[in-house]
């Protein structure tokens, strides 16, 4: 059958990624009972396990591109399976036969402009500084406290561009000396690597790391806990290691050094929803909290899915570029579980993430009803 990989390539393909540890599935079938795909639709993990451990997989399946490597399945595996691994080398397969599925197409589009312009919005690379010409921002020197590495999405897409404003605001108002790299930025790589293009990872992240190494940067606050993800966990394979903190991290430093100083109210309930790569992916949940938790006035409440078991919002693995029916979308069930608890505000601190609540919050007509806010957003209006 055309559509499947020869047996030994994807045997190989997989042992790469994860060894023979695709073997010790036992069909238990946890997988999927927490995958978020199951909220939706019928998907099961295990048969796609089960298939790769024969090398039977169809690589022009639609299956293997599902995944938003959220994390949940490996979280709950009682044999350490690495279902995240398998599917990116099955991804890597399909992309090197260059076999891809209709809703997986425009992803092959954000593909190219990150070869061409370092982002995958189609954003003009000269223009990456744009959002911040009005603000007292500079580009980084070694001399500066830290880089703020703003990211893809803060850069370019129109609703983010607000949260990086925000940011700068509260490092400006914090007394931190920052800068940033402007044109000379480019994408993490993190969601392209999850879409089977390892080459363009690979590029991407070269070209950062002679980036930070010839600026003399030490220190890296960012925004996307897809890029956080990929700073600390990923690019150690190149050998270099960098001190890399979020910015909900980095806020709560900041508010119990003293730097900066919470003098507003924020009045009504808000809901937190934790990033996949920000908590399960890296085990960020206390410190987004505890920063809303000391803001007068505001009442933090949670919804059904929270912590580690926080619904995703389908953005990851590459899913963001994908084309995704409006009644399979995983963010409208989140902005339902946001009403339940009454919430005036969701917030959260990833632009994935925000950008779905958004598009869902138009979808369900909740324009009326609540906000999407970055976490720094709701910092911005009470500093």
């Amino acid at each position: 059958m055309e559509t499947v990989a020869p047996f030994k390539e994807v045997l190989d393909e997989i042992k790469e990624a994860g060894g023979d540890i695709f073997r010790l599935c036992f069909q238990c079938g946890l997988c999927d009972t927490v995958c978020p795909w199951n909220r939706v639709r019928q998907f099961s993990m295990r048969k796609t396990i089960r298939e790769a451990t024969f090398g039977l997989t169809e690589i022009d399946s639609e299956d293997i591109w599902r995944c938003t490597t959220c994390g949940r399945c490996p979280d709950r595996c009682p044999r350490g399976v690495k279902q995240i691994d398998i599917n990116v080398s099955l991804r890597r397969l399909a992309t090197e036969y260059e076999v891809f599925p209709a809703s997986v197409r425009s992803a092959r589009t954000a593909r190219a402009s990150l070869i061409s312009e370092g982002n995958p919005l189609q954003g003009d690379r000269k223009k990456r500084f744009d959002w911040a010409k009005d603000l007292p921002v500079k580009p980084f020197t070694g001399e500066m406290e830290v880089l703020y590495f703003v990211g893809c999405y803060l850069s370019y897409d129109p609703r983010m561009k607000k949260v990086a404003v925000a940011t700068a605001n509260i490092l400006n108002k914090a007394g931190v000396k920052f800068g940033i790299l402007g044109d000379k930025e480019s994408c993490c790589g993190e969601s392209i690597r999850k879409t089977g293009s390892e080459e363009v990872f690979q590029n991407l992240a070269k070209e950062n790391i002679k980036t930070f190494i010839d600026k003399g940067v030490k220190k890296i606050v960012v925004s996307s806990p897809h890029c956080y993800h990929t700073f600390k966990n990923e690019y150690p394979e190149f050998m270099v290691n960098f001190e890399v903190i979020h910015i909900n991290q980095y806020l709560l430093e900041l508010i119990n050094d003293g730097r900066l100083e919470i003098k507003g109210e924020f009045a009504g309930k808000v809901t937190y929803h934790d990033p996949c790569y920000l908590g399960r992916h890296n085990n960020i949940y206390d410190e987004p909290r505890d920063v809303l938790k000391k803001i007068p006035g505001l009442e933090l409440v949670e919804m059904k899915d929270h912590g580690r078991d926080s619904l995703c919002c389908g953005g990851g693995g590459g899913r963001i570029w994908m084309d995704t029916p409006k009644e399979e979308r995983f963010s409208d069930l989140r902005l339902e579980q946001a009403k339940d608890v009454e919430a005036r505000v969701l917030a959260t601190s990833c632009p994935y993430c925000i950008t779905n609540f958004e598009e869902s919050r138009l979808n369900l007509e909740y324009e009326d009803v609540m906000e999407i806010k970055d976490l720094t957003e709701i910092i911005q209006e009470v500093i």
